[in-house]
């Protein structure tokens, strides 16, 4: 029996080790060709290819009438990343980096100039207004924001139409400060909690139902409008500035302030547009008795009351973004009134600014645990860098058009719009921009494609470039038709409650309303802003906005 249970043991031992040294799942071994030919021909490894083949067809058959081969070199590595954009062959983010190393090996720039492209004052003006808006997030900020401004606008007894214009208003303000994606993304619950408050959508009347459609769409078009009103609204905004300093160094740079005198005016005008475009489709007479057993300032209030009262990290949080908004405002006010800048010699930007603001908020404690601030490293993690990457990929394409002397082969191919009618450019550059953004995904790369553009055909028709390519910059962000046109459109869709045909029904006019207030506004207001109003670019002559 011992020796029967010896043999046992060591049997069970044996048994053990090799269990030890078996894998944790079963293998299922297969015979497989280590390469399938037919998984090489996928459509996207022929959207990876495209872009060096364009390139190389340039290379090897266009030829531009240049003194060297810049210019086609140019021309190539434009043909190589947006071929990669507009197809998403590769990440975003991934196609952003490519002009690093593709500038170098095609003759167009060193590496060290190329590199500065991808951090200058925008990018650091992006760095700075991410930072304190993950702050406002991670202090649930936005809520208490949202439900204080619906709250105040739901009316007692309840209106509807008043209460859409409370959500519409606040998606519109948070939106100012925030990147539009991150403020549909932090709105988006507000609005489908009030929602929660209805009976299930099979039990919805049709007034009930067609008021949740209008409060997702709310925040879906809410957002990208708001946006529009800032610098660091979207990304769009950033481009263009960015391109504008690039393109035209010598020319008077659009601050802050000067770009929100604009904007902010054309916005508030769009935001009305919608509102009234979403009343009219969407609310009924019978709607405020519909919903009056389900909403009511009570229980806006009770859901207030529920986030207890304002801490000192929230106030903190909002004394430091007050702080960032005025010294913004402030820094360069107009030509005649002067800034806090003049006394920094105006060395300090927009950038300089956000940057430092946002430095505070890891200074200043919150008050929940010791020696805890009101930001840490760790919430960073979630800064936008495909945000950043693309607009250093912007500049970088920007300042290599100007560099290689493609910019003056572009000038030359378009002449024929010299005598284009002055009122028809902001339409035709609106109703333009606002259809190819359909189309592609990122309205940031849409700005990328066709702002440089935009200024070299201003240069042929002898009009200010600021003329085209405001407008044409702020229609890209009209992309309200389609469900995968914006992010933004993403997250209403995700919700459930809006289909394709609600987005149609309210883009289309909303579409148009777009195109309309930026016809009027952009040669009035714009002209005032900008100065672009009687200013012609003269060929034999530098004109007065090229000055220093």
């Amino acid at each position: 029996m011992t020796g029967e249970h010896s043999e046992t043991s060591v049997s069970d031992e044996s048994n053990n080790n090799l269990n030890l040294k078996a894998p944790l799942l079963p293998l299922h071994r297969t015979q497989s060709n280590p390469f399938n030919l037919k998984s090489f021909f996928t459509l996207n490894n022929f959207y990876v290819l495209l872009g060096p083949l364009l390139s190389l067809f340039i290379c090897l058959f266009v030829k531009l009438d240049t003194p060297n081969n810049n210019s086609r070199n140019m021309l190539a590595v434009i043909a190589w990343v947006f071929s990669w954009w507009v197809t998403s062959a590769l990440p975003l983010p991934v196609t952003s980096m490519c002009p690093l190393f593709l500038f170098p090996l095609f003759g167009i720039a060193s590496a060290d100039t190329v590199a500065h492209s991808y951090m200058d004052d925008v990018i650091t003006l992006v760095l700075g207004s991410f930072i304190l808006a993950l702050a406002v997030e991670r202090y649930n900020v936005h809520r208490r924001l949202a439900l204080t401004v619906t709250s105040v606008f739901c009316g007692e007894p309840l209106n509807p139409a008043l209460l859409l214009l409370g959500l519409c208003g606040t998606s519109f303000f948070v939106s100012m400060w925030m990147h539009n994606v991150a403020a549909a993304v932090m709105l988006m619950p507000v609005a489908t909690g009030l929602l929660q408050r209805l009976p299930p959508p099979s039990e919805q009347s049709e007034l009930v139902n067609k008021f949740s459609r209008a409060v997702v769409l709310t925040v879906v078009y809410a957002v990208p409008i708001g946006g529009m009103s800032t610098l660091t609204g979207t990304g769009v905004n950033l481009i263009l500035i960015g391109m504008w300093k690039s393109l035209v160094p010598g020319a008077k740079p659009i601050s802050f302030n000067t770009w929100f005198f604009f904007a902010f005016p054309v916005a508030i005008v769009f935001l009305v547009c919608f509102w009234c475009i979403l009343c009219l489709i969407y609310l009924r007479k019978g709607s405020a008795s519909a919903l009056s057993p389900y909403l009511s300032k009570g229980h806006l209030k009770r859901e207030l009351e529920a986030l207890g009262p304002i801490s000192f990290a929230e106030k903190m949080v909002l004394s430091v973004f007050g702080l960032l908004i005025i010294l913004w405002m402030t820094r360069r006010i107009t030509d005649d009134i002067p800034g806090w800048g003049t006394f920094f010699h105006g060395l300090v930007g927009d950038g300089s600014v956000s940057v430092m603001v946002a430095v505070l908020l890891f200074i200043i404690p919150n008050r929940k645990q010791e020696g805890e601030r009101l930001m840490d490293w760790n919430e960073c993690k979630k800064l936008p860098w495909n945000l950043i990457l693309l607009l250093g990929a912007g500049f970088a394409l920007a300042d290599g058009v100007q560099s290689s002397g493609l910019a003056d082969v572009l000038s030359k191919a378009l002449d024929f719009l010299e005598d284009a009618p002055y009122l028809a450019i902001a339409p035709a550059v609106s109703l333009i921009s606002s259809i190819i953004t359909e189309f592609i995904t990122s309205n940031d790369a849409t700005a990328t494609l066709i702002i440089p553009l935009l200024y070299h055909i201003a240069r042929t028709m002898h009009v200010h470039p600021l003329l085209l390519m405001i407008p044409g910059a702020i229609a890209t962000e009209f992309a309200f038709l389609l469900p995968t046109s914006t992010p933004s459109n993403v997250v209403g869709f995700a919700t459930g409650h809006i289909e394709i045909q609600d987005t149609l029904k309210v883009g289309l006019p909303l579409k148009v309303a777009g195109i309309a207030v930026l016809s009027v506004f952009m040669p009035s207001l714009g002209a005032f802003v900008f100065g672009t109003n009687g200013v012609q670019w003269m060929p034999n002559k530098i004109s007065p906005w090229l000055t220093n």
